[in-house]
């Protein structure tokens, strides 16, 4: 179990984190939603080790989390500028060695011998996740892994996560489209001002329709602000 327990966190005066408390089982798919600046990367990065919080702790089976145990794909990936697809796995198939480069880009079609740069965004997407996904670490955590993607793609992906699953995986994932969700989650948790507004299961999922389309128009407000 991955517990959180009155996590806070602050970036000067600004408190985005709010005394956040989560609870997720072991071996689930968990999804986070939440409008632009609702805190849900902080949360991420601070389960990855990448912030300290002020306050509260992060456990997993009742002790501390280390970054070892987690496998983090962010929402924008750095690459090195003359760096292949393949030179990138091969960096992390230095730490597992039995993850087979050649059978999982069967998969995704990526010109591993091209540098990075010339990849598409959506290409860029799917080297970064086989590259976290190497790592074969207990806790998997994907902000936002279907932007960019193709409809085919988007479907391989969710085929994929539900296997990590079924191999007793623990997944936390972040998206801005709902159907991802719903169609893969065992529990959905709607991150609001800093902390958990509400939890929602498969049951309540015809709820949820309501909410994303209040973030919807929240963000469009937000948008129309800054013009």
């Amino acid at each position: 179990m991955l517990k959180i327990t009155d996590l806070s966190l602050s970036f000067k005066d600004n408190q985005v984190l709010k005394n956040l408390n989560l609870t997720i089982d072991e071996g689930k798919i968990n999804g986070i939603i939440g409008l632009n600046g609702s805190g849900k990367t902080t949360l991420l990065n601070s389960i990855c080790q990448n912030l300290k919080p002020q306050h509260g702790t992060i456990l997993w089976k009742n002790e501390p989390v280390h970054l070892q145990q987690i496998a983090y794909l962010e929402t924008n990936n750095f690459f090195y500028k003359r760096i292949t697809g393949n030179e990138y796995l091969r960096f992390f198939q230095q730490k597992e060695k039995i993850f087979d480069i050649e059978q999982w880009n069967s998969i995704f079609q990526l010109p591993l011998n091209k540098y990075v740069t010339s990849y598409s965004t959506g290409m860029k997407k799917k080297l970064a996740f086989l590259g976290i996904l190497s790592l074969n670490r207990q806790i998997l955590i994907l902000d936002e892994p279907f932007n960019g993607l193709d409809l085919e793609t988007n479907e391989i992906l969710k085929q994929i996560i539900e296997q990590l699953h079924k191999n007793g995986k623990t997944i936390i994932v972040t998206s801005h489209i709902l159907e991802t969700l719903t169609g893969i989650c065992s529990e959905i948790h709607y991150l609001n001002d800093g902390y958990i507004e509400e939890t929602f299961r498969p049951n309540t999922y015809n709820q949820l329709s309501k909410v994303f389309d209040n973030l919807k128009v929240d963000l469009l407000k937000t948008l129309i602000e800054q013009l």
